[in-house]
C-alpha cells in the first residue's frame, strides 16, 4: 500500500535522523551494514517476487530489453548488492578524517575535518540496485538517504527499503535513516526538488532528460551525474588484438550501462588490419555500426549491419548493440572529435606509444580516462569504493564515481586557549 505521508513529512524525519547519524561510531555503522546485507540475502524470495511484478508491467508496456535488464533484480544480483554492502563496511570511515591541520602563529590550532552532508536525496530511474547502493553509502558516511526511484521499479524498491529499515531497527538505528519518497507521480519529484532546508543535496541518476530536469528545476543543490557517451580511440601504435578485446568489452559486455562505449575512433594507418578483425567479432554479437564512409567498405565485406552516421549518432547514448564509428587521420583528430561530442564521462585510448598516451590523457576533459583498458571500469565498485552513488560529470565537489568521500563535506575545528581577536 502506498504511503499517505507527504514528501515534506518524510524529509523532516530524515533531517532528524541525519542528526543522530552524525554521532554513530564506525562500528555501529558497519554492524548495521552487515545486518542489512544478511537480511537482503535472507529475503531474496520476497524481493524477487516483488521485482517480478515490476518486470511483468514493464514487458506489458513494451519496455526494451536493455531497460528490462537494468530493472531485473534476481537472486545473484541481490547477493551481489548485499556483498557490496559488506565491502563498504570494510572500507575506512571518512567521517572525522582530518584533511589538514596546522597551528597559527598566535597558537590557534586549525583542523579541517570531514563531516556528513546531511540528507542525501536520490532521484533515479529503473535501477533497483541503486536503492541499496545509495542507502549503504549514505549510512556509512553518516547521511540519511531519501530515495525516489522510478515508478517502474516501485514494488522492488518498496521491498528493498522495507527490508533495510527493519534491519536498522534491529541494530538500534532509526529507520528514518533510509526512506522511500512517497508517491509515484511527478509531483512527488517536484516536492523533493523544492525541499530546500530539509534535503541537503540531490543526486539524479538516469537518462539525460531526468538529469537536466533536476539540474534546471531543483531548489536543492544538485550533484550532476551525466550520460555516458563514452569513446574508444584505437591508435596507430595499438596492440590490435588487445584493442579488439577492449572495444568488445567496452561495447558488448553490458549495453544498458552508462560506461558502455558508444563511439569508436580508429587511426587510418591501422584501419585496414584492425577493422576486419573487429567487425568479424561485431557480426557474431549482432552489433550495428553507424559509420562514416571510410567504414562502409569494411562493414559490407564483413556482412555487418551498417548505417551512415549522423550527428545524432555521434551524440547518442544507445543502450543497445549500436556504435558510432569513424576513421581518423591522427590522434589530434580523435581528440578534436571527442572534445566536440563527449558527455564528459569516460574516454579510452589503446596505444603502446607513451608520448601519445600522455598527450591524449592530458587533452581529455572527462571524469575518467582509460589507457589500454575497457571503459566498463569506470565504476565505484571497480575503483575500490565498494559501491557508488553515481558517476559525476561535473567539476565541483565531486567528479567521476562517487563513493564515501564524495558524500562528505568539511568543517573547520579551531581550538584556542582563551584566544580573542584584537
Amino acid at each position: 500500500m502506498e504511503s499517505t505521508e507527504t514528501v515534506r513529512e518524510v524529509a523532516t524525519r530524515a533531517k532528524r535522523a541525519a542528526r543522530d547519524l552524525r554521532l554513530l561510531t564506525r562500528d555501529q555503522k558497519d554492524d548495521a551494514l552487515r545486518v542489512i546485507a544478511q537480511r537482503l540475502k535472507a529475503e531474496k524470495e520476497y524481493i524477487s517476487v516483488e521485482n517480478a511484478k515490476d518486470l511483468e508491467v514493464a514487458r506489458g508496456n513494451g519496455t526494451s530489453e536493455a531497460l528490462i535488464d537494468r530493472l531485473t533484480l534476481n537472486g545473484p544480483r541481490i547477493e551481489a548488492i548485499a556483498n557490496a554492502l559488506i565491502d563498504v563496511a570494510s572500507l575506512p570511515d571518512p567521517v572525522g578524517e582530518v584533511i589538514r591541520g596546522y597551528t597559527l602563529p598566535n597558537g590557534l590550532q586549525v583542523r579541517q575535518v570531514r563531516v556528513p552532508l546531511g540528507v542525501v536525496g536520490m532521484i533515479y530511474e529503473a535501477r533497483p540496485n541503486v536503492t541499496v547502493d545509495a542507502a549503504g553509502l549514505c549510512l556509512k558516511s553518516g547521511n540519511a538517504a531519501l530515495l525516489r526511484g522510478s515508478s517502474s521499479a516501485f514494488n522492488t524498491n518498496t521491498a528493498l527499503v522495507d527490508v533495510m529499515r527493519k534491519a536498522l531497527v534491529e541494530v538500534g538505528i532509526t529507520s528514518d535513516a533510509i526512506a522511500l519518497v512517497p508517491g509515484q507521480t511527478h509531483e512527488s519529484v517536484t516536492e523533493l526538488m523544492q525541499a530546500r532546508g530539509l534535503v541537503d543535496v540531490l543526486i539524479p541518476r538516469g537518462g539525460a532528460s531526468l538529469i537536466q530536469s533536476v539540474v534546471n528545476n531543483s531548489l536543492v543543490p544538485v550533484i550532476e551525474t551525466g550520460v555516458g557517451n563514452c569513446h574508444v580511440y584505437v591508435d596507430k601504435d595499438a596492440n590490435l588484438e588487445m584493442a579488439v578485446d577492449i572495444v568488445l568489452n567496452s561495447k558488448t559486455q553490458r549495453v544498458s550501462v552508462c560506461n558502455a562505449a558508444e563511439t569508436l575512433l580508429v587511426h587510418q594507418d591501422v584501419a585496414d588490419v584492425f577493422l576486419p578483425m573487429l567487425f568479424k567479432e561485431f557480426k557474431e554479437r549482432s552489433v550495428t555500426v553507424h559509420g562514416d564512409q571510410a567504414m562502409n567498405d569494411f562493414a559490407q565485406s564483413s556482412g555487418l549491419e551498417w548505417a551512415p552516421v549522423t550527428d545524432e549518432d555521434w551524440a547518442a547514448e544507445y543502450y543497445s548493440l549500436d556504435i558510432a564509428a569513424g576513421v581518423v587521420p591522427s590522434v589530434d583528430a580523435a581528440i578534436e572529435h571527442i572534445l566536440s561530442w563527449t558527455s564528459g564521462h569516460t574516454e579510452a585510448i589503446v596505444s603502446d606509444n607513451a608520448p601519445t598516451i600522455a598527450y591524449f590523457t592530458a587533452a581529455m576533459d572527462s571524469a575518467a580516462v582509460m589507457v589500454n583498458a575497457s571503459t566498463r571500469f569506470t565504476d565505484g565498485g571497480e575503483f575500490g569504493f565498494g559501491a557508488e552513488i553515481g558517476i559525476s560529470t561535473q567539476k565541483l565537489h565531486a567528479r567521476g564515481p562517487m563513493g564515501l568521500t564524495e558524500l562528505t563535506s568539511t568543517t573547520f575545528v579551531v581550538t584556542g586557549n582563551g584566544h580573542t581577536r584584537a
